[in-house]
């Protein structure tokens, strides 16, 4: 079974962060987008962009770490 992508206002709603925090994340590197619909939007895979947004949230919450320090973190 095809899993369904989200856009990026449906992932919104779901993880509680607004588009625009999805999109500082996928143009950092910290979020990668599945592809794009036809009209342009970015799609995501449900399971993967909302497990990384939680854990980016609770990197910058918990413990402190900037943007560049959670690069680092996650590729490792």
């Amino acid at each position: 079974m095809k899993t369904r992508l989200l856009k990026i206002g449906q992932l919104s709603r779901i993880v509680g962060v607004l588009p625009s925090t999805i999109n500082f994340y996928t143009n950092e590197g910290l979020l990668k987008a599945g592809g794009r619909s036809r009209g342009g939007y970015r799609l995501y895979e449900p399971s993967y962009a909302i497990e990384r947004i939680k854990l980016i949230q609770k990197l910058q919450r918990e413990k402190r770490l900037r943007i560049d320090e959670i690069k680092l973190k996650l590729k490792t």
